[in-house]
């Protein structure tokens, strides 16, 4: 199993804690991973969907911090990142999100704390647990679509064949 960590270090102490927290997990559950940055929480959903479409990652590990400050780009930070991945999860990506939003630095240090609450092994543990009910029903098929021409089925305007569909 292969992880991809996709880091913002904009702050830098708290996104050591984040990787060294999903480092953690990740090794313990006996996975690989490999890590990239990106300059803020923005560019981690484009990294990870570019990784999804030209790499063979199992899953993916979004680590960053986001602070409030005086302007409502917190908010479109916050709520964009958070959206962009939300959205790729639920087209089958395992993702876990391990984005920071907070007040203040004081909070977000708590919470990238490998010792304390430790959000990045959170959001590691979380991609693995995807991945881990992705291959569970990886082979289950639920027939939705088409289905090929057969001698069971009469197709529109077919004159040979059975009477019965």
């Amino acid at each position: 199993m292969k992880v991809l960590i996709v880091v913002s270090p904009y702050y830098s102490d708290i996104a050591a804690g984040l990787l060294k927290g999903a480092k953690a997990e990740i090794e313990a559950a006996g996975a690989e991973w490999d890590v990239v940055e990106m300059p803020g929480a923005l560019e981690i959903p484009t990294a990870i969907g570019i990784s999804d479409r030209k790499s063979n990652f199992d899953g993916y590990v979004a680590l960053g911090c986001v602070v409030r400050g005086e302007t409502t780009h917190y908010e479109t930070v916050c709520n964009d990142s958070s959206r962009a991945l939300q959205l790729m999860g639920l087209q089958g990506l395992c993702i876990g999100n391990g984005i920071l939003t907070v007040e203040n630095h004081e909070q977000a240090a708590v919470r990238a704390d490998p010792d304390g609450q430790n959000k990045g092994g959170g959001a590691a543990a979380a991609a693995l647990h995807l991945i881990a009910l992705s291959r569970k029903w990886g082979d289950i098929r639920k027939d939705i679509g088409f289905k090929p021409r057969s001698e069971d089925y009469l197709m529109a305007g077919d004159n040979d064949g059975p009477t019965t569909a």
